[in-house]
């Protein structure tokens, strides 16, 4: 993909009915899900939802194209409307199976999963043995529907099944399956569907977790997937732009919002979801303003996350967990970014003063050692989309008075890692192996972009730098954007390792006398491309 030119940022969405181009640019989410609400009741006509995405169903900035083949995204989008199905619940198999920790990961697992059809009385069971699932939990219905149109495709419903668990015991493996009216995961026939969790340890311990953005559907992705299983973490954050239902997000008639991307996404990540817990956070390509004025409907009903963000029933992407040492905080950058304005100021500020209040009640919280917090847009990058001023206004701010520890972005899709930033500069150089000390140095941002959507670059004449490729450090020409939406050139010298490829972060948290976050880089071969430590007051 050819880089971004400065002053040029992305355009939102450009309708090819309905909405007037000049109009759209100007509209906010909440703007774009009244118009169109009114709209399609008042023409009483289904529309496509690639037509919906170009309308402004769906805000987001360009990628070089889908990962998956839109073939089979038109085959998965043009099956029988379940609200016409009659099949038995027998013939109706889950699919999806995604976990999320509750607030608490010691005690509580959010398990969630998906049928292509109207089920009844849907449930968990779950038990300490595969062949003793003698807890039997009632699941929640979130349903979703698309209109569709006459001759291109046909309206989909979509069935969004989750069940809470709470009261687990900690450190402890527990066996799952999920079912409903006809289908009972412990019979015979369906014990194969039986899978894992694990809850969080009642003290820390040594762990791994996993951490990309920007994943999609295809080849790419579905590596990426196996590599996250090669390193067995305890969980995996996801740093926006989950499955990219809108392929480009350019605002040309090209463009297609089709939920059914959802349905393939879903399922090419249960192998690892199923049993891995799925953190995942909002991204610009998240944003669906048919379902909700704030765009976040669609979420809402796929995904059950922490209910401790300002407002999770709005904000699902907006919580905070603590895993053995290290509390996460995960934030929607929706919220406070300059380049794609669609839901700029949302919150009303309450994300922004919750953010306050969450880093310093993990700071002072007895046998927390770190605090790692992951969004979407970059506050530090040199990529296509370089760095968002409103995230280095808003937030940073916060992470320097709490002594933040790592920050993961997405949004760019590349690997770039910085020295340690302090004050906006250079703080101290931390080349590949080396040692950083928040307290003393400043923080290091990880732009974690290559999950395996088409992959960006750096800016001309740029070379990539990474472990067993290091070269020559130089300051590097690129931008910020600014309020305005318009871009300030800037010259940094803070971008320390880069790469161009698919790869994921690799994280290892240590507690005891000496904690420490190990910090690993993987390309999707499982070369490590860079490595690091963090360690305070060291």
């Amino acid at each position: 993909m050819t880089l971004l030119s400065r002053g040029t940022p992305p355009g939102p969405p450009v309708p090819d009915f309905g909405i007037p181009p000049q109009l759209a640019r100007r509209m906010s989410m909440a703007e774009q899900h009244e118009y169109l609400r009114t709209k399609l009741t008042r023409r009483r006509t289904l529309v496509t939802a690639g037509s919906l995405a170009a309308g402004g169903l769906l805000t987001g900035c360009g990628g070089s194209g889908s990962s998956a083949s839109p073939n089979a995204t038109t085959s998965a989008s043009s099956s029988p409307s379940p609200a016409t199905s009659k099949l038995p619940g027998a013939a109706v198999t889950p699919f999806g199976r995604h976990l999320a920790f509750g607030a608490d990961p010691r005690t509580e697992m959010r398990i969630s999963w998906q049928v292509p059809l109207a089920v009844r009385k849907p449930y968990i069971r779950v038990g300490p043995k595969p062949d003793e699932l003698s807890r039997k939990i009632d699941a929640e219905v979130r349903d979703l529907h698309t209109p569709g149109v006459d001759g291109v495709r046909l309206e989909l419903d979509q069935y969004y099944l989750h069940a809470a668990l709470d009261g687990l015991r900690p450190g402890t493996t527990y066996y799952y399956g999920v079912g409903h009216e006809g289908f009972d995961p412990a019979a015979p026939a369906h014990r194969s569907t039986i899978s894992t969790f694990r809850t969080a340890p009642a003290s820390p311990e040594k762990f791994v977790f996993t951490a990309f953005g920007d994943q999609g559907v295809g080849k790419a992705a579905a590596a990426n997937d196996n590599l996250i299983v090669r390193q067995k973490p305890a969980f995996h954050l996801h740093a926006g732009d989950i499955c990219y239902a809108n392929g480009n997000g350019k605002g040309v008639e090209s463009d297609g919002y089709d939920p059914a991307f959802w349905d393939l996404f879903l399922k090419q990540n249960e192998s690892v979801a199923r049993s891995v817990p799925w953190m995942v956070t909002t991204g610009n390509h998240d944003m669906e303003a048919w379902y909700s004025p704030d765009g976040y409907g669609g979420q809402v009903a796929r995904w059950s996350l922490p209910d401790n963000g300002f407002d999770p029933r709005s904000s699902p992407g907006v919580y905070a967990f603590t895993y053995g040492n290290v509390g996460f905080v995960a934030l929607d950058a929706n919220d406070v970014s300059y380049e794609i304005p669609a839901n700029f100021g949302y919150s009303g500020g309450r994300q922004t003063e919750w953010l306050d209040r969450k880093l310093g009640e993990l700071r002072a919280a007895k046998g927390v050692d770190f605090v790692v917090v992951f969004f979407h847009h970059c506050a530090y990058s040199t990529s296509a989309h370089a760095s968002d001023g409103g995230i280095r206004d808003t937030w940073l701010p916060l992470f320097t008075k709490h002594q933040v520890d790592l920050v993961i972005n997405g949004h760019n899709h590349v690997y770039e890692r910085t020295d340690a930033v302090k004050d906006g500069a250079v703080g101290r150089a931390v080349p590949i192996g080396a040692s950083t000390d928040p307290t003393r140095d400043g923080i290091v941002y990880v732009t974690a972009g290559g999950g395996g959507r088409d992959l960006y670059g750096f800016p001309s004449g740029v070379k990539e730098s990474y472990e067993g490729h290091v070269t020559r450090h130089e300051a590097v020409e690129t931008f910020e954007w600014t309020r305005s939406r318009r871009s300030k050139a800037e010259t940094v010298e803070w971008s320390r390792v880069r790469y161009r490829g698919f790869s994921l972060l690799s994280v290892e948290a240590e507690s005891g006398a000496r904690p420490a976050l190990k910090v690993s880089a993987l390309a999707q071969d499982g070369e490590r491309i860079d490595h690091f430590e963090v360690r305070r007051g060291g």
